[in-house]
């Protein structure tokens, strides 16, 4: 049973354990949820919605979404609660002045601050980003 001079293995050494689960990137799916579109995946642009949930859309992606019932996409369970344009809020943002976005410098190596957002409250004047509560 051993293949090279009398060593026995043991059991652990031969069965193989469950395979370790992939740990998704907390900061890296907070960022794409405040950044990106749940129901069409591009950056989110003006208007932007909110649903019950939290999930933030481009109002655009929405409309779409309602009047194209016929194919169902496979990003449509993100927004399968959505069954009106009732059913989502309009979000009213102020810019935040902090944030540069395109206006840097676009050529050699670019180093992207995910910890600024691109919106603020207009109430409070905290960051949109979801690190404040």
């Amino acid at each position: 049973m051993g293949c090279d001079g009398g060593t026995i293995p043991k059991r652990h050494e031969l069965v193989k354990g469950p395979k370790k689960v992939e740990k998704v990137d907390k900061n890296a799916e907070l960022v794409a949820q405040w950044n990106y579109c749940t129901l069409s995946q591009e950056i989110l642009r003006r208007p932007i919605v909110a649903c019950e949930l939290g999930r933030l859309y481009n109002k655009d992606a929405v409309i779409e979404f309602l009047l194209d019932k016929s194919s169902e996409k496979a990003l449509g369970k993100a927004a399968s609660h959505i069954k009106s344009i009732k059913n989502v809020t309009e979000l009213r943002l102020s810019d935040n002045p902090a944030w540069e976005g395109d206006k840097g410098n676009t050529k050699g190596d670019k180093h992207d601050d995910l910890q600024r957002a691109r919106f603020i409250c207009p109430v409070v004047g905290l960051e949109m980003n979801g690190r404040h509560r």
